[in-house]
């Protein structure tokens, strides 16, 4: 009986004896909830360190010491005055001579190379010295250009041939224009009466200033027939 209860006691022992709690395995992440967790931390955290790009339009660094450099170089002339009118200091030198009346684009270059100045260097950077240079040659522009270029070739009054520029020009139209309508030659009476002078149609063109047709005022001023008969009627009796 002593062994059975022996035994008893070791069973109940064992039930009582309380169980060892195996160690909790730490939960491993995922490894494609990481990779979102990494980019995401990278467009926020990590991108700061990164170099900021360069905005469309925004001014560079090289472009601000070229602006320092101009600004602390000559002073541009925005107006040259040369035969008594205001050229663009903007522009190139053969460009801006033709701001002159009476002067091309090849009659400039002759100048220009006459004057020995550069014509594509721009014209309010030019020193003082070259721009008397070029009011001197245009001033001599009849001399330097040949004869096939001059625009007043065969003078009436003189004979001479000249080229003329700025407000000669006008004067010098209107002066053969008078000369025309004194000798009464067919240019000059087409100019006279205001009509086309270089044989152009003047049956469908050429109507304009003055009234085409018979005008209503002139309708409205005439009697009609019927009245001028009971008038003389009237008259008679």
């Amino acid at each position: 009986m002593a062994k059975k209860e022996e035994i008893k006691e070791v069973k109940d022992t064992k039930k009582e004896a309380p169980k060892k709690e195996a160690p909790k395995q730490e939960a491993i992440p995922e490894p494609k909830k990481e990779k979102k967790q990494d980019k995401k931390h990278e467009g926020k955290g990590e991108g700061k360190e990164h170099e900021k790009k360069d905005r469309k339009g925004a001014p560079k660094e090289g472009k601000k010491d070229a602006s320092k450099a101009k600004e602390t170089g000559p002073e541009i002339k925005h107006f040259v005055r040369i035969a008594n009118t205001d050229l663009d200091g903007k522009k190139s030198v053969q460009y801006g001579l033709i701001g002159i009346k009476g002067i091309s684009r090849r009659t400039a270059k002759i100048l220009t190379v006459n004057a020995a100045v550069d014509p594509k260097a721009t014209l309010g950077y030019l020193a003082d010295a070259d721009i008397e240079r070029l009011q001197l040659s245009v001033d001599s522009i009849s001399s330097i250009l040949p004869v096939w270029m001059v625009n007043k070739q065969n003078e009436i009054m003189s004979g001479e041939d000249r080229h003329l520029i700025g407000t000669d020009v006008l004067l010098g139209l209107n002066e053969d224009l008078n000369t025309m309508k004194k000798m009464r030659s067919y240019k000059g009476l087409r100019h006279d009466r205001g009509l086309r002078v270089r044989g152009q149609r003047t049956r469908s063109s050429g109507r304009r200033g003055r009234t085409v047709g018979v005008s209503r005022t002139a309708l409205m001023a005439k009697p009609k027939e019927g009245e001028k008969k009971e008038e003389t009627k009237g008259a008679g009796k």
